[in-house]
């Protein structure tokens, strides 16, 4: 009986020791705010599939968050372009004002062939003063005769202070 005590003690302690590393290595980190960034957004409106490598087309719906619970931002661009880097299409004219916690979207439609597996999304923005940089990421979803897909890429920063 106090054999099983002292390894209960010591599995708690083993416990207790790892994740109370993790709940430092989280407090430690910090997050860079921005007053505006320019992200590259990895899209595909189809992917490929089985041995003739068969198109599969697929609806992209780009989403912008606003993550920051004080202050609103400005998505200014989210333009389109396919494999070859061509823009195909500007889905922004004009700024659009996010509040706090507040998202926008954009959708590429299933029956849209020009953009390819390489298409990808520049989205920019802008704040006037620094905020947390928003969550802009893409959710591709399609279906084919008994199977269908889903999986999002996020947005990576080229250009910062827009």
């Amino acid at each position: 009986m106090k054999n099983q005590k002292s390894l209960v003690s010591m599995v708690l302690f083993v416990v207790m020791l790892f994740a109370g590393s993790g709940v430092m290595a989280h407090a430690e980190e910090s997050v860079a705010l921005s007053q505006g960034q320019t992200l590259y957004v990895p899209v595909y409106s189809h992917i490929y599939a089985g041995n003739r490598e068969l198109p599969l087309l697929l609806t992209v719906t780009l989403s912008v968050r606003n993550v920051d619970p004080k202050y609103p931002m400005a998505v200014t661009s989210a333009d389109y372009y396919g494999s070859k880097g061509e823009l195909l299409k500007k889905y922004s004219e004009q700024d659009i004002i996010l509040s706090p916690l507040e998202s926008t979207h954009f959708i590429v439609p299933q029956n849209e062939k020009e953009g390819g597996a390489g298409a990808n999304f520049i989205v920019t923005w802008k704040a006037r003063q620094s905020i947390n940089p928003p969550l802009v990421e893409c959710v591709m979803i399609g279906a084919g005769s008994q199977y269908g897909i889903s999986f999002t890429s996020r947005g990576q920063v080229i250009t910062t202070g827009n």
